[in-house]
């Protein structure tokens, strides 16, 4: 079993990583950034979401980090501030939707790991989108269901994105 080598959170801010990564307790982990269908998948909710930025009072923002805790940044697929929400270099206040955009080399348990930091963070709504089976999943605090009926949606501000608009045919 290899060690990893720590770095503090100084020298993670510090630095550019391309693609970003997440810090976890003086980890860096790569993200799984995918193929095409993730990034389509992408592309395509952040301009949904970004085009009714005005009408639902929010804000998207692609590959964003965001401070969970004190010793760890994520960084989610996509994050959907309040457009009142203070403007940061590195979200410290929990957006109100996270979004995590599978690819083949996800695990269950990481992606469980990221879903809990969101929610101790504060983040009211975490989706997870999975592009090669065209199937979504909608977490909030304590509950997790597949969207059945084809429209991702939140309350409070109502976000309503149907899943055709996201998903490549």
């Amino acid at each position: 079993m290899s060690s990893a080598t720590l770095v503090s959170v100084q020298e993670y801010l510090a630095a550019s990583f391309r693609p970003d990564r997440d810090y976890v307790d003086g980890e860096l982990q790569e993200r799984n950034l995918g193929e095409r269908p993730q990034g389509r998948t992408q592309g395509r909710l952040f301009a949904f979401l970004f085009q009714r930025e005005g009408q639902w009072g929010i804000c998207p923002i692609v590959e964003q980090r965001v401070q969970v805790s004190p010793t760890r940044f994520r960084v989610p697929d996509l994050c959907v501030l309040l457009a009142s929400d203070p403007v940061e270099p590195i979200v410290r206040h929990a957006p109100f939707l996270c979004v995590e955009i599978l690819s083949r080399e996800d695990t269950v348990i990481r992606l469980n790991e990221r879903i809990s930091d969101y929610f101790q963070m504060g983040v009211r709504y975490v989706w997870v989108l999975d592009p090669l089976a065209r199937r979504a999943f909608c977490y909030t605090p304590g509950e997790m269901h597949e969207v059945l009926d084809g429209m991702l949606r939140t309350n409070d501000p109502e976000i309503v994105v149907p899943l055709e608009e996201v998903f490549e045919a």
